[in-house]
């Protein structure tokens, strides 16, 4: 199966919507081929993981099914989620998941971002002892979407004091904090200890564009790309600008034991079965390569 040069991590890729990745048997025996050896997956661990361990694979992270509840501003609905996605939690890392995919994303963005906050910590103290118990972990995207929590390392940071539990993580994706302009090596420098998965997604800056029009208005004749806005769009690895050898050589230092799966976001592969097989293959043999 393919490892990166350094830190030898294995290299796996996040399952999609697309046709070609809807049938499970299909998606393991193209997986199998590529010798992509790592799979992340939707909510549903609890029903496909133990044919993904059967195959000889390894499930990078499993969504988590009821994220917005968690951030609630309905104390009810929060107690809600929180028993939901404890059940999941059990059912899903007796299948053999541990890592759960979450995007802080509250029920209500337009209410003050510290009651958000508070909502969040409150839900994730709870679950952090159900986290523990069965050896699972959180592990937290920074995707920079409406009124998203745990994107910057303000808020991680404060999430982090708050619920004081190891089982509270990271899915380390370069190219959320490229885009904001938060520099992802120093990131790692601080928060490298507390990454439980990688994504392997890049971003460019376009220049240019950002000159033409700026990062804080779309732009008024000009289309935005997809996966991307005016001047900044995400790509494979190895089209933007992350040091991924560098990244790799920090979460070696910081004993990473996770795995790196591409995330295809990319509008030069993604709209086509061929493209996102050749986009999700360039990926892993350019992090192969680092």
């Amino acid at each position: 199966m393919l490892t990166t040069r350094t830190g030898s991590f294995p290299i796996g890729f996040r399952r999609g919507d697309s046709d070609w990745q809807k049938d499970l048997d299909s998606l393991i025996r193209w997986a199998l081929t590529h010798e992509l050896g790592v799979i992340d997956i939707w909510a549903d661990a609890n029903v496909i993981g133990s044919r993904i361990i059967a195959a000889g694979l390894r499930i990078g992270s499993t969504d988590l099914p009821d994220v917005r509840g968690l951030l609630s501003p309905d104390k009810s609905k929060r107690a809600l989620a929180v028993a939901r996605n404890a059940e999941y939690i059990k059912a899903a890392t007796e299948a053999g998941a541990q890592n759960f995919f979450v995007v802080m994303i509250p029920e209500k963005p337009d209410l003050p971002r510290r009651d958000n906050f508070n909502c969040m910590v409150e839900s994730l103290s709870a679950l952090a002892p159900v986290l523990e118990r069965h050896q699972g972990r959180i592990v937290i995207e920074g995707w920079p979407g409406p009124g998203a929590l745990c994107c910057t390392p303000e808020t991680l940071r404060a999430t982090f004091n708050e619920v004081g539990s190891g089982a509270i993580g990271i899915n380390y994706d370069p190219s959320h904090l490229i885009r904001m302009g938060i520099d992802p090596i120093r990131f790692l420098d601080e928060f490298g200890d507390r990454v439980y998965h990688t994504h392997g997604k890049d971003a460019e800056i376009l220049t240019e564009n950002l000159y033409e029009y700026g990062s804080e208005q779309p732009a008024t004749f000009s289309e935005s790309f997809f996966c991307g806005a005016w001047h900044w769009r995400y790509t494979i690895p190895g089209h933007g600008h992350m040091r991924w050898t560098r990244a790799f050589q920090i979460l070696k230092e910081k004993r990473y034991t996770g795995a790196i799966c591409v995330e295809l976001e990319d509008a030069n592969f993604n709209g086509t079965t061929a493209g996102e097989q050749q986009g999700i293959l360039a990926g892993a043999r350019f992090l192969q390569s680092c």
